[in-house]
């Protein structure tokens, strides 16, 4: 596929939004690489959409490279996740993959303060290490909500999970 190509998993129908996900879980030195968006009020897991004819693991690879301007070694995958959740008034359908990812030892560690940021489609993207903590992940208001207390223990062998962070009417509606 050409660039003029590219189509992105992500897409609306009805009143709700479908998402094709792939995110990256890169711990070091007891902290987990985080994104912020623009100006958003929370932070995410390094990643972005699958696109159409792409695997979760090449497309991660490929986000890694676009939005990190790094290599990496993308480990086993941790989480397949069924999400469903709100956000800025519209419903998600999400299916995300979570991978164990390792960058070289290059690439900034700051345990305060940015590491690394940079423009992508043209958004500014800005990365910070934040501490395996939960009150430190919640304070930073790590979306999905869900992942706070899970990262400080990943499984070994990888877990499929259905996850409403709806309210709970909607909820019903989403099963």
């Amino acid at each position: 596929m050409s660039l003029a190509e590219r189509v992105v998993l992500s897409f609306v129908v009805g009143s709700q939004r479908f998402n094709y996900r792939t995110a990256a879980v890169i711990i070091r030195d007891g902290h987990v690489l985080v994104c912020r968006e623009d100006d958003d009020d929370y932070v995410m897991l390094p990643g972005g959409r699958v696109e159409m004819g792409e695997t979760s693991h090449s497309a991660l690879s490929r986000e890694i490279a676009e939005e990190l301007h790094s290599t990496a070694e993308i480990g086993p995958l941790v989480y397949t996740v069924e999400n469903f959740f709100e956000r800025a008034g519209q419903r998600f359908h999400e299916i995300a993959a979570y991978y164990r990812v390792t960058l070289p030892e290059s690439f900034p560690f700051r345990s305060e303060g940015i590491a690394f940021e940079t423009y992508d489609e043209g958004h500014l993207l800005r990365f910070t290490w934040l501490p395996l903590r939960a009150a430190a992940l919640g304070e930073a208001n790590l979306l999905p909500r869900w992942m706070i207390e899970r990262l400080a223990d990943l499984p070994e062998a990888t877990q499929h999970l259905v996850m409403h962070e709806l309210p709970r009417e909607a909820s019903r509606a989403a099963s």
